[in-house]
Formats: C-alpha cells, structure tokens, sequence
C-alpha cells in the first residue's frame, strides 16, 4: 500500500491524483464551451481519475483497519465474577430476614395456576454469574459526560492522512465511494466492539426462549454494554467521524449514524425483545434495570444522533418505542403479579398460625422494588396508576390521606391492600377463632414492620404504619377474647356469691371445685395447643403473654384467695406462679402437654 511507503511517497500520489482532478475539470468545461471535441482525451482522463479514486478508496479502507486502536480492558476496569456472587448466606442483604427455604414453601405454595407462579426469594440482579469478567464501570463516561469518555479508536497519526485523502475524494465527486469505505471499515470495528463486550447475536426468538436464569446473566450484560458502548465507544465513534469529515457539512454525522445503526439496532432489538416476553414479576427487576439505563443514556443518545436527515433520527425513535415498551411491560408485570397475588388460593393450612410464605414474598418483593424508585416513580403517571387501581384490587382503601402519593406507593399500597384480602381469606381456613386471629396478627405485624423497618416507611408514610398497628393490635385482642373470655369467666364471681347466702357450705363448695376444675382443664387444653402455635416476632410474642398473664393471673390469684379457705390443698392444682410460667411456654412452636402437677398456695 502507498501510505505503507512513508509519508513523502503518498504526499506525492496525492499531488499526481489531485492534478489529474483539475485536468478532468478544465477538459470537462473546454468540452462544454466547444459544444463537443476531445471526448476521447477527457474519457482517458476519467478513467485515469477512476483509477486514482479506486486506489484511494482501498488505502482509505486500508489504514481504517491497520490502524484501529484496541478497545479492551485497558479502557474499563474489570473484576472478576465470581465477586458478584451471590451465596445463600447473604440473600438477605437483598431481602431481609427470609433466606431459601422460604423459597422452596414458595415454590409448593405460591401459584398462579398451580405452578406457574413459583418464584424465587433471590433478586433477579443478584442470581447467577455472568459469563468472563463483570465490568466494574468506573471509566469517567458511565457517569460523566460524552466528552469525558473519548478515546482514540484510530491511532492519531493517521488522522491527516484520512481527512486528506476523504477531502480529495470529495472534490473528485467519488464521495459515495468514500463515506461507503468509512461506513463499511467502521461498521465492522463496532461489531468487534460488541463481541469484546459479549454482545451476542440474538433473534427475538432466542430472547423469548430463554431460561430465566440465563436472560437475567445476558439482560446484566446488556446493560454493561450499553453503557459502554453508548458512553464510550460511540462518543469516540462520533469524534473520530467529526475529525475526518469536518470540512464536509453534515457528512460525519452520516457517516456515523449509518455505520453505528446495524450495532445499535442489535442492542436495541434486545431490549425490545425484553419488553414483549412474558409478563412474568420475576423479571420485573431486569425489566426495570433495562429502562433505567435507556432512561438514563436518552440525552447521551440525542446527543450523538442530531442530524434528522441520517439514520440517527431512526435510531433515537427506535430507542424511544422500546423505552414505550419496557414502561408498557411494567404496567403490565404490575397487573400480572396484582392478580397473582389476589388469584393465590391455596387451600394449605400455614402450621402455627405463622407468617405466610406470599406474605414474606410480597412484602419482600416491594421492598427489593425500593432500589427502582426513580424508574417507578418517573414512570408515566398513568402507567403505574393504572396498575394500582386494576379490577382485580381490593376494595381496601390505599390512601386515606390527602397528601400527594408517588405512583410507586400507590402501586405498593394496592398490592398490600390485595394481600390483606387474601389473607383474610386464607384466616377463613383455620376453624378455630383464636388461631384466625393471631395467623392475621403475626402476618400483619410482618408487613408493618417490614414497612417500618426500611426505606419503604417514606413511601407508605406513618399513617399507614399506625393503622396497621391498629389492626395488629386489634387481632391481638380478638385472640384473647376468643381464647381466654370463657376461661376466665369460670373464675369470676358471678352465680356464686348468691350460693353465700342461700346454700349451704358442701353445695358452695362444690361449685366452687368444679368452677376451678373446670378452668384447670380448659387451661390445659389451651396450654397443650397453643405451645405448637408460633408468634416468629420476639417481642411481639412477649407482649402478648404479658397481657395474657396479667388477665389470667389477676383472676386466679384472688379467686383463690377469695375462696381457698373452702377448698382443700389437692383442689387448688396450680400457684399463680406455676400459671405465669407456664404461660411463657406458649407460642413457641412446639406442642406439649402440661405435666407438672405440683402446686403451692399462693
């Protein structure tokens, strides 16, 4: 090649051609203003100005390629993958307190049709590993802007030679054959761009066929791409095209659109792909971090592509219709996992009176949607609305405050409100009155604790919060009205006091033995029961046995000081002590049956 002869050799082709174009001009404009004649000189010298335009255009291609930069680690910093793994020990810095065996009660139990609502516990983001070196995008481009991200995709000393080789080829008219090489050479460096970011090429059809795990692995390394390639490898695209073509118009914003759409087009054909699969709540975090990105890259994207006429105007509508519909999926995905959770009938009786599995995944998934707020809440404000307020959504109210509401929180609120309603439902499945009430109290308290205990208590806000307390509080009395009121009410002193006064001591007496037997065996009843029963919260459990004991222990102890001198020793079973203790047996999980028959006189 010439210009692999040094820079003198190829000067002087350049000053040959350059002369054999002003010679095929000056015999163009004789041949015009002598209405004829010399055709065969001038058709020799456009065939030797072809020649010239040919040899140019292969040398223009040539050190394109030859001279290409290499893009690869030098330009990010890297880590390995094996960082970003994720062990079962740390689930919880991404969900809280429940780690996998929630998921595997969540795969028996949670369905939208049996099995097709089964969905893990681990944040899509946090699930598997990706394939080589994750990219930690420390480069100035991921957060700064385009101008801070270039690099030289050719080696600078080349420059000149291109833009005066682009430049005579332009005054030549082969500009055709000119931007036709660039596009062409470029084209193929931006493919290789994307294969050392691990960009494959994937049909719509692959995309919708893939396993969960796997579009979770290829939508992280979408992103990281996407990053890359806008912020960094297509801002020194454009540079590159502006240093060659700068004396030619609007051709280097041609010439670059034209030789990035291919690329471009893959990238964004991915997220489209994205946006049309299954409205399936598992992938709503991948869904979400897609548009994120495109959302946040909108004004770098603009940036790069302002020529109308160009391919870029196609490539920013194209960008914009899958940013369209990545927000239509989420609407979507919102209903979707709305009338899933309302739709969940499972007819499994939770043992204890515990936490609920959709409970947990409900409460959990929101709170992992907290890390989206900006996404959800820059959602059109119909898109989430819409969602929140779907013929499915119970009839609880969301919001009895008039303060302006984000959309996140109306969408969070519905969904709360859909799964109190199903778990008055699923309470509806538990005979006994008392275990009803403490299943809603221990699932209740979860949600409000979970809401307060995080960042979603500003995005559900304090009322919220003190309502349900209200509510837990409430089931809390329920349960011990339904479990304690007839007890008790066997060691009052109703009916007996009028035995004072018109039976005599042995009738007194006896009622006064089958009073406290009575209350015995009912407490044993209960004693043997509700220690299989389960409050998790630890301080919830212990509020509850105090005010348990205080109701019971403030009956017995002057009951049976009131009435002890009428009975004997083995009558009075239990000291208010025993009782007390006993008591702080309860809700532990594990049935047992009272033994201990010794007593003391209190």
């Amino acid at each position: 090649m010439i210009w692999d002869c040094g820079v003198e050799e190829a000067y002087e082709y350049v000053r040959a051609v350059d002369e054999a174009r002003k010679l095929t001009e000056t015999l163009d404009n004789l041949c015009l203003s002598r209405g004829g004649g010399g055709n065969e000189l001038l058709q020799r010298a456009h065939d030797v100005l072809q020649t010239a335009m040919a040899r140019l255009e292969d040398e223009f291609r040539h050190i394109l390629v030859q001279s290409r930069q290499p893009f690869g680690p030098e330009h990010m910093s890297f880590r390995s993958s094996e960082e970003d793994v994720v062990d079962e020990g740390s689930i919880g810095s991404s969900f809280g307190d429940d780690s996998v065996e929630h998921t595997l009660q969540c795969d028996s139990i949670m369905s939208r049709s049996s099995e097709e609502f089964i969905i893990d516990l681990v944040h899509p983001a946090m699930s598997g590993s990706s394939e080589g070196f994750i990219i930690d995008l420390v480069h100035p481009a991921v957060s700064g802007s385009l101008e801070e991200s270039i690099i030289d995709l050719v080696h600078p000393a080349v420059i000149p030679d291109l833009k005066c080789i682009a430049n005579l080829m332009f005054d030549s008219n082969y500009d055709r054959e000119c931007t036709q090489a660039y596009i062409s050479a470029r084209k193929d460096a931006l493919d290789d761009c994307l294969f050392i970011l691990g960009v494959e090429k994937l049909s719509i059809e692959d995309v919708l066929k893939m396993e969960r795990g796997t579009l979770n692995s290829k939508i992280t390394g979408w992103i990281r791409a996407m990053k890359i390639f806008v912020r960094i490898y297509l801002a020194s695209e454009k540079w590159l095209s502006d240093q060659i073509f700068e004396d030619l118009d609007s051709i280097s914003s041609i010439c670059f659109a034209e030789a990035s759409k291919s690329s471009m087009l893959r990238l964004v054909k991915f997220g489209e792909a994205v946006a049309i699969g299954p409205h399936q709540p598992e992938k709503l975090f991948g869904i979400l971090d897609g548009y994120e990105v495109l959302m946040d890259l909108i004004p770098d994207i603009d940036a790069l592509y302002t020529h109308e006429a160009s391919a870029g105007s196609s490539i920013r509508r194209d960008c914009q219709e899958v940013i369209r519909r990545l927000e239509d999926c989420v609407k979507a995905t919102f209903l979707e996992f709305e009338n899933a959770v309302a739709a969940n009938t499972s007819t499994i009786l939770f043992p204890g009176g515990g936490i609920h599995v959709l409970t947990r995944y409900v409460m959990n998934y929101i709170r992992a949607l907290t890390d989206y707020s900006d996404a959800l809440n820059g959602l059109p404000r119909d898109s989430v609305a819409a969602a929140s307020f779907s013929p499915q959504s119970s009839p609880v109210s969301v919001s009895s405050s008039c303060e302006p509401v984000s959309p996140m929180a109306l969408h969070f609120r519905s969904l709360t409100s859909i799964l109190e309603c199903n778990l008055q439902d699923k309470s509806t499945l538990y005979r006994d009155d008392s275990l009803r009430h403490l299943f809603l109290m221990n699932n209740i308290h979860y949600m409000t604790q979970k809401v307060k205990d995080s960042e979603l208590r500003s995005i559900f806000g304090d009322e919220w919060i003190r309502r349900h307390n209200g509510k837990c509080q409430q089931h809390a009395m329920n349960y011990e009205r339904a479990t304690w009121s007839s007890i008790l009410s066997l060691l009052r002193d109703d009916g007996i006091h009028s035995h004072f006064v018109s039976s005599s001591g042995r009738v007194l007496r006896a009622l006064l033995k089958e009073r406290l037997h009575g209350f015995y065996v009912a407490f044993k009843e209960v004693y043997k029961i509700q220690t299989g029963w389960v409050i998790p919260d630890t301080q919830l459990r212990d509020d509850l046995r105090i005010s348990i004991s205080l109701n019971v222990i403030q009956a017995y102890r002057p009951f049976v000081r009131r009435y002890g001198p009428y009975l004997t020793d083995k009558h009075i079973k239990h000291s208010a002590e025993d009782l007390e203790s006993y008591l702080w047996d309860l809700f532990e999980g594990s049935p047992r049956p009272l033994l201990h028959n010794v007593h003391r006189r209190s």
